[in-house]
């Protein structure tokens, strides 16, 4: 409802062209709230359009701490992080060269004089002239702003835009396009599928101080992994040795037979001089009644073959709904498997088992044995030996999730060929 005190308003004026046509009372309502948001900003503190962000937003660089609380309950911290945490109120002891330091170890004295074999300061005015643009490096690869020309990790390729006239004859520079297999997300080499995390969870058995039940149970697992293996190897090695066996008996065979062969007469045996080539009849020729039989047979018999063909065709033609509820059917079974697969995060995936399609033809290195024999058990973490590679855990743990393709290591890379030519320069002289 209006106000009392608001101007009269003429809100049908369609057309306001000259001077007869304008009409008195024209509705400026929206100009007027305008004019007291204004006000209104102004007094509060300005006008918000025109305030910088820093004045309208705040960062928290802290957190919530009843949020952390909460956090904290449902995730409690591993003990060794819980040990390697704590801190000692009592400041380290510094252990800083100092010069002008007058306390010594009764042993050696202190030594006025300064230490030799530093850089000098001309030596390191030069370094820092050759790393960071000086006179002496070129300016056409660092500008006098510190940036280079060429940024190799742009998406778009840099093209100059003044290029040599001269060179006008070669195709201008393309930019490079990135592969389609980029775009698409990478596919889990494990047995079942799951996604294999980044950084796989430890079990209670590869503990510095584990439970014997879980360490027992997870020695004997791999000691009978390594038995079955062992048995593997004999039983390879028994049948190769099986197979060179059979080898050389039939290569003795081969001899005696070959020496028999030679021993034999001298000469060759044709099929043709036999008794049976003599008495062997010339083939008769067909009548026409028997080609004629033999034509019915041939077109009855490929009759009876389209009829069966059509029959199969009939059957898979009122089998066809049948076949697409079933492709669609196993279709989502196999989107849920793979949704649930992706989702189930808190079930183990055991990287060892791998599926046997993999990229590439090179195998997956094997994973490192996380076990501690009985001697090696260690009740304290700080007696505890530090064993195993970060970069090879994190390599094959990004082959295993399929992020890249195993590559063997190029021990002995092709040299180009190089064809080495007498020149006959040395006959051309003149006396």
């Amino acid at each position: 409802m209006a106000s009392i005190h608001d101007p009269p308003k003429q809100f049908k004026q369609r057309s306001r062209k000259g001077k007869k046509a304008w009409r008195k009372n024209v509705d400026i309502t929206e100009v007027q709230e305008g004019l007291e948001t204004f006000r209104e900003e102004v007094i509060k503190g300005g006008i918000v359009s025109e305030k910088p962000s820093g004045d309208l937003f705040a960062l928290d660089f802290t957190g919530s701490d009843t949020i952390q609380k909460a956090y904290n309950k449902v995730h409690k911290p591993l003990k060794a992080d819980e040990i390697l945490s704590q801190r000692s109120a009592i400041p380290a002891v510094d252990s800083r060269k100092r010069s002008g330091s007058k306390l010594t170890d009764g042993v050696l004295e202190p030594s006025s004089k300064r230490r030799r074999g530093g850089v000098s300061h001309k030596e390191l005015q030069r370094l820092k002239n050759i790393a960071y643009g000086g006179e002496g490096v070129p300016k056409d690869i660092i500008t006098a702003d510190g940036t280079p020309d060429y940024d190799a990790w742009a998406d778009t390729l840099q093209l100059e835009g003044n290029h040599d006239p001269s060179f006008s004859f070669l195709d201008p520079p393309k930019a490079k396009k990135a592969p389609k297999t980029l775009k698409e997300a990478p596919v889990s080499l494990v047995v079942n599928g799951k996604d294999v995390p980044a950084v796989k969870k430890p079990t209670a058995a590869t503990s510095y101080n584990p439970v014997f039940q879980d360490w027992d149970k997870l020695l004997t697992e791999e000691g009978e992994k390594e038995v079955g293996a062992e048995r593997k190897r004999l039983q390879e090695a028994a049948q190769e040795k099986e197979r060179l066996e059979r080898i050389a008996t039939a290569q003795e065979e081969d001899n005696y037979a070959q020496t028999e062969d030679e021993s034999a007469w001298e000469g060759f045996e044709s099929e043709y001089e036999g008794e049976e080539w003599l008495t062997k009849r010339r083939p008769e020729r067909k009548t026409p009644a028997q080609r004629n039989k033999a034509i019915r047979r041939k077109e009855a018999e490929r009759q009876e073959r389209w009829a069966a063909q059509m029959k199969k065709r009939a059957q898979q033609a009122e089998q066809i709904k049948a076949i697409a509820k079933a492709v669609t059917a196993r279709e989502k079974a196999r989107l849920q498997i793979s949704v649930q697969a992706r989702d189930d995060t808190d079930s183990e995936v055991d990287d060892r088992k791998l599926r046997r399609r993999k990229f590439g033809k090179n195998p997956l290195p094997e994973p490192p044995l996380e076990l501690v024999l009985p001697d090696e058990l260690r009740d304290s973490l700080r007696l505890l030996k530090p064993e195993g590679n970060l970069l090879k855990d994190r390599f094959r743990n990004i082959l295993v999730r399929g992020k890249m393709e195993a590559r063997r290591p190029i021990t002995q890379p092709k040299k180009a060929r190089r064809t080495y030519t007498e020149k006959w320069t040395y006959k051309d002289f003149s006396i």
